[in-house]
């Protein structure tokens, strides 16, 4: 009975991860500009990741299983935000972005201070 439990846990933690794979395509293909992109893409990916190595470790039960796929989760979930972050700031200074949707621009300035001490 216990086992039957986590392998239903294991299918809802696919089942959410697959939802969430959705939710980030459609925000790709719906989102106007390239910032809210990155979001819709970033935000649901570590999520979505973070459920399935949970649902293969309930599938699998094993320690040895979970030990290796904890540094996969580590890695993504440092590199991903830091890939995206970049790819904002490209998508930034290209002005592939809607300007008018954004409430504070913080890197607006930092780019011209930066641009004009470049230039001295």
């Amino acid at each position: 009975m216990f086992e039957q439990i986590l392998d239903l846990a294991a299918v809802v933690c696919v089942v959410l991860a697959a939802l969430l794979s959705v939710a980030a395509g459609v925000g790709l293909l719906r989102f106007p500009d390239a910032l809210s992109r990155l979001h819709a893409a970033t935000k649901p990916q570590i999520f979505g990741l973070l459920l399935v190595i949970a649902a293969i470790a309930l599938d699998q039960r094993s320690i040895a299983t979970l030990l290796g796929l904890i540094p996969v989760f580590v890695f993504q979930s440092l590199t991903a935000p830091i890939a995206a972050h970049m790819v904002g700031r490209a998508a930034y200074r290209t002005g592939q972005l809607d300007s008018e949707t954004l409430i504070l621009d913080e890197l607006g300035p930092a780019i011209e201070r930066s641009d004009n001490d470049m230039t001295r």
